[in-house]
C-alpha cells in the first residue's frame, strides 16, 4: 500500500463546533490565553488552568466527527494512513482512524508533574490534589506555549516517507508544525486545504491548493487520490 500522511489543524475540529483561539483576539472562551496555556500560568494559578481544560474536555467530548474526519478514516481501506494532528481532541479516533499522532497532546489524558507518566482519564475532570500513583499532581497532557513539542521528530520522519501528503485545517502559521510541508519529499503528491485568508501557500513541487473547508476539500482530494492509486494497481 502507498503511504498517505494527513496533517490536520484546528480548522477541521472547528467544523465540528470546537472553537479555536486564533480568531479570538487573545481570548479563548472568555479566558485570557496567557493565563491558562503556559508553564508560567500553571505555576501562578493551577486551579484556573485546570478549570479551563476541564471545560475544553467537556466541549471536545460533546463534539462529533465531521465528514472530513470520516473520509480520512475511510482512506485506510486504500492507503497506509498516518495522521499527524495539532488538535487535542479525539475526533479522528472516534471517526475510525487507527494511527493518530498528537503533536500538542490529548485532552482525554493527564500527566504526572513528577514522573511524566501519562494516564487516560476520558471525560473525567482534573482538580487540585488529584494525584498520580506516585503522589504527584496531575496536569493536562497538553503541550503549552513555551514547551517543547516532543513528537515533532517522529512527525518529520513520517512525512519524509509519505507518497501522498494532505495538510488540512491549518493556515500554516503555527511552528514548528507548519514546517512539516517542507519536509515532504519532492516526489510526494501534496494537497493543502484551508479557507483562511491567512493561508500560506508555499512554493513547492507537486502541491495542489484547495481554499475550502476540510469537509468540502477532503472529499475532493480523496476522490482524486483513489483515481491516482488505481494507476499503481
Amino acid at each position: 500500500m502507498k503511504k498517505l500522511v494527513v496533517f490536520t489543524g484546528a480548522g477541521i475540529s472547528q467544523e465540528s463546533g470546537i472553537k479555536t483561539f486564533r480568531d479570538s483576539g487573545g481570548l479563548w472562551e472568555d479566558y485570557n490565553i496567557s493565563d491558562v496555556c503556559s508553564p508560567e500560568a500553571w505555576k501562578k494559578d493551577p486551579e484556573l488552568v485546570l478549570e479551563f481544560y476541564n471545560k475544553r474536555r467537556k466541549q471536545a467530548l460533546e463534539a462529533k466527527p465531521n465528514r472530513g474526519h470520516e473520509i480520512i478514516a475511510e482512506l485506510e481501506k486504500h492507503f497506509e494512513v498516518q495522521i499527524i494532528t495539532q488538535n487535542i481532541d479525539d475526533l479522528h479516533e472516534r471517526a475510525g482512524s487507527t494511527n493518530v499522532l498528537h503533536l500538542h497532546g490529548e485532552i482525554t489524558k493527564a500527566r504526572s508533574i513528577g514522573t511524566e507518566k501519562v494516564y487516560t482519564i476520558g471525560n473525567k475532570s482534573i482538580f487540585l490534589n488529584n494525584l498520580c500513583n506516585d503522589g504527584h499532581q496531575l496536569r493536562p497532557h497538553i503541550v503549552w506555549f513555551g514547551e517543547d513539542v516532543p513528537n515533532m521528530l517522529i512527525a518529520n520522519d513520517m512525512v519524509k516517507t509519505a507518497d501522498f501528503f494532505i495538510v488540512a485545517g491549518t493556515s500554516l502559521n503555527v511552528y514548528p508544525a507548519a514546517g512539516l510541508v517542507h519536509v515532504a519529499s519532492k516526489s510526494s503528491i501534496k494537497f493543502l486545504v484551508d479557507p483562511s485568508e491567512q493561508l500560506k501557500t508555499p512554493s513547492i513541487e507537486n502541491l495542489t491548493v484547495y481554499r475550502e473547508n476540510a469537509t468540502v476539500g477532503i472529499p475532493k482530494i480523496a476522490s482524486k487520490l483513489k483515481k491516482t492509486i488505481s494507476k499503481y494497481q
